[in-house]
């Protein structure tokens, strides 16, 4: 089970449509990638291709 990591200020806004959004400093602190696509992913992963960037 992975462990929760508290969301403190700075690590997520709102869209104007009213989304959470989720920071590259919340998801580098949570520690791992979870291939959904995220906007602001800090692993480089592509979702179309199911695959990530180098760096």
């Amino acid at each position: 089970m992975k462990k929760r990591v508290p969301i403190e200020e700075g690590d997520y806004y709102l869209t104007p449509e009213g989304y959470k959004v989720f920071t590259a400093q919340y998801l580098l602190k949570r520690g791992y990638c979870c291939k959904s696509g995220c906007r602001h992913c800090p692993y480089g992963y592509d979702k179309k291709t199911d695959s990530f960037k180098k760096k």
